[in-house]
């Protein structure tokens, strides 16, 4: 049977089991429910600043309050010269913008708090999308690297593509009926306020917490997560440096906060998220687990597993034009959300390496480019869809793990029993 969510947890997971959210009043219809039974708290207004909770597990030390939005105008095709690229606020406006004409099938919350006191909201997608249904979960995560701005417009191109395209196109509209789909455009958004604040391209890419004992600032959030966190050189215990890890694997609130999100979605023992898509730029790329190491298989990634995650990635490296290969091939790299979400869940996790593939523009391309580059990826991100249920199904092995046919994940109104 459906569970009802807990309005206010409506974006982050099963009011039972996952951290207390605050909804984020966004235009368009309330998103609580008075019937259901958690404490009632602020929610705050857009636009003008918000009153806000605590972070969940905050430094003892909190940065001030955040300095006015930073328009990102030093971006060629920036809002502020007529199109492209959206700041912090501007991404916040834009999603409320689109839950707003689409109230029956999108809506938004606060899953958490950045280190200088930004709201991380988080954007759920399905038919039904006031309940908790017991249909396939997938979450798309983006922007956890300050200065990779084109991912935050990755977001913002799903969430119109899915949202427009439902009713009107046949195949978008089977996606969302049968899953639960969970975007959360910008993880990292005092990093990206800080790169290009001034008018300045500062090429940040950790976010802007100060490290503990040391005059730098910043964690690297794709090294703070906890599976395997430090293990393996594929990180740096030196403050200073662009690949950081932090003093300890979640000490970065973004990091947590996402993490608490996901721990959340383990209903009746069961993580009920699938399949994931982490969002980068650049390099042209599709990466699946390990990062930690250079096998192709190691302790808990079987022969099975890696031909899966293979297999999908081909596939949707087929269609973008993007190369295809496990993270760890590229270099090795430890404490990432990718290996967290498989190391831990076995959620199949892709990074998304986007545009260019090399060279100029690398972080900063033109606004003119954006709608290119996010278009491109439709077609993957559909097959990526219609694959999330059961990813071993593109192998001929969904009757192994995930029962029969496509598995009870990828069947709506059925729960996969615990291993």
């Amino acid at each position: 049977m459906a569970r009802t969510l807990l309005a206010l947890t409506c974006l982050g997971g099963a009011a039972l089991h996952a951290p207390a959210l605050h909804a984020l009043a966004l235009p368009g219809p309330a998103l609580r429910d008075p019937a259901l039974h958690a404490p009632v708290l602020h929610v705050p207004a857009l636009p003008g600043p918000a009153l806000r909770v605590p972070v969940l597990h905050a430094p003892a030390s909190r940065a001030p309050a955040p300095r006015a939005p930073v328009s990102r105008a030093s971006l060629p095709g920036s809002p502020a010269g007529g199109s492209g690229y959206h700041s912090y606020a501007e991404t916040v406006a834009e999603a409320g913008r689109i839950v707003a004409a689409h109230p029956g099938i999108a809506r938004s919350a606060v899953y958490g708090t950045s280190y200088e006191g930004r709201d991380l909201i988080a954007v759920k997608i399905s038919d039904n999308v006031a309940v908790d249904e017991d249909e396939p979960e997938v979450l798309f995560t983006h922007h956890q690297h300050a200065r990779e701005h084109l991912t935050v417009e990755m977001a913002l191109h799903l969430l119109h593509l899915l949202t427009e395209g439902y009713g009107r196109d046949k195949r978008i509209t089977g996606l969302v009926d049968g899953h639960e789909i969970w975007i959360m455009p910008d993880l990292n958004p005092d990093g990206g306020e800080y790169d290009l604040a001034g008018g300045s391209r500062r090429g940040w890419r950790k976010n802007r917490q100060p490290a503990p004992g040391s005059s730098a600032v910043g964690t690297d959030l794709n090294r703070n997560w906890p599976y395997r966190w430090g293990c393996c050189g594929g990180s740096s215990g030196s403050p200073a440096a662009q690949t950081y890890r932090g003093p300890a694997s979640e000490s970065a609130p973004e990091v947590r906060a996402v993490a608490d999100w996901v721990r959340g979605r383990v209903v009746d023992g069961v993580q009920q998220i699938r399949a994931h898509i982490d969002w980068h730029s650049y390099g042209e790329m599709i990466m699946w687990p390990y990062g930690h190491t250079r096998a192709d298989t190691a302790p808990g990634l079987t022969r099975d597993d890696r031909a899966a995650y293979a297999a999908l990635g081909r596939s949707m490296a087929a269609v973008n034009g993007y190369t295809p290969r496990q993270a760890g091939d590229r270099y090795v790299m430890d404490g990432t959300l990718g290996d967290w979400m498989w190391g831990t869940f076995k959620i199949f996790s892709y990074t998304f390496e986007m545009y260019p593939a090399r060279g100029a523009p690398g972080f900063y391309p033109p606004g003119r480019r954006i709608t290119a580059q996010t278009a491109r990826n439709r077609e993957a991100v559909l097959r990526f869809l219609e694959y999330s249920g059961c990813v071993y199904r593109i192998i001929g092995r969904a009757a192994r793990y995930c029962g029969a046919g496509e598995g009870p994940a990828a069947v709506p109104g059925r729960r996969p029993v615990p291993a």
